[in-house]
């Protein structure tokens, strides 16, 4: 496999960033201008706001679009195991050590690292980060041979550094360095115009996972929990909801109803979770008040249908639109109830 497949292939695995609202647009607007400029720099933004996306885009956008792109994440390391993992170690340096390891930066020569939770790591860590920023040279855990690395650093948080600075838990004199410039990536709750467009993809990545054959679209009922919700988990959420919906309706034929937003709601509250769950106590109808659920469902979605092309003059797109329905939704109901116009 040649350089560029291997550079094309690792770009087609990158999900793509989906958005039309002014201020995510602004967002990729300055992510574009300062892609070109090889300074360190911060991405920060909220959880599942799609940080790690903007961080790749910074690199493939700039002139090391073919040198390596390298993530760490700080958080799921101790502090000895991201040190050498950094800046790698010498055979020797420690028990288990039988063998010289690169580290991230050396592997990230001529290219990019990513430093995810950068807020996470510690004064040592923090300490070693000042130098290669500033000077662009690392040290081996156990060895006192100076490494030149040249890369460049792109560190991503939701944390407030400048805050973690004041207190003396972040040091300030790494941030000033980091933050040649700071990319803020916009909450969800920010990007109304984006909600539906997004959750449309979602709906119909999962739909051909579930190997259906289309997704009927969302009801205005859901449409309107999508666009009132606040998205405290943002894009991660808004995707988590949306399969689980999907996946959760057993009808692929009339848009979906509703959102399923929690997956907790009635496992249990804070005040009861302790509390030993009561037996349901199961009431058994008499026979003659069973309900046929999916007849009465049927039968009113006829009557729905039937009042529609009534006020409309049986025109079926103006029906559809009295419903909140596309065209081609519409014409499947009126299949599925054989209310179909015989030719």
């Amino acid at each position: 496999m040649s350089f560029f497949d291997n550079v094309f292939r690792e770009m087609d695995s990158l999900q793509p960033i989906l958005g039309e609202d002014p201020v995510f647009l602004a967002a990729l607007e300055h992510v574009s201008r300062l892609a070109p400029i090889e300074r360190p720099c911060l991405v920060i933004g909220e959880r599942g706001s799609g940080k790690e996306l903007i961080a790749a885009r910074l690199h493939y956008l700039s002139r090391r679009w073919g040198g390596p792109l390298v993530k760490v994440n700080c958080a799921a390391l101790t502090e000895s195991l991201l040190d050498t993992e950094l800046f790698g170690h010498e055979a020797g340096a420690f028990t288990g050590a039988t063998k010289r390891h690169v580290g991230r930066f050396e592997r990230a020569h001529g290219g990019t690292i990513i430093l995810d939770e950068i807020a996470t790591a510690s004064p040592v860590v923090q300490e070693k980060l000042l130098r290669v920023v500033e000077y662009g040279e690392i040290e081996r855990v156990g060895g006192s041979e100076v490494i030149e690395v040249d890369t460049r650093v792109i560190g991503v948080t939701n944390e407030n550094l400048r805050e973690l600075a004041k207190t003396n838990k972040f040091r300030a004199d790494l941030l000033d360095r980091l933050a040649f410039d700071v990319i803020a990536v916009p909450p969800l709750r920010q990007r109304s115009d984006d909600i539906l467009l997004l959750a449309e993809q979602f709906a119909l990545e999962m739909t051909k996972r579930l190997g259906r054959s289309v997704f009927p679209g969302f009801s205005r009922h859901a449409a309107e929990q999508l666009l009132r919700h606040s998205w405290p988990g943002n894009i991660r959420e808004l995707r988590n909801a949306v399969e689980r919906s999907i996946y959760l309706s057993e009808d692929d034929e009339t848009p979906l109803a509703h959102i399923t937003l929690d997956p907790f709601d009635g496992i249990w509250s804070e005040t009861d979770r302790d509390t030993p769950t009561p037996a349901l106590e199961v009431a058994t109808p008499e026979p003659d008040t069973t309900i046929d659920f999916k007849t009465q469902v049927a039968n009113f979605e006829i009557k729905l249908l039937e009042q529609a092309l009534r006020q409309n003059a049986n025109n079926q797109t103006e029906a559809a639109k009295a419903l909140d329905l596309n065209y081609h939704q519409f014409r499947r109901l009126l299949e599925k109830h054989g209310l179909l116009p015989s030719k």
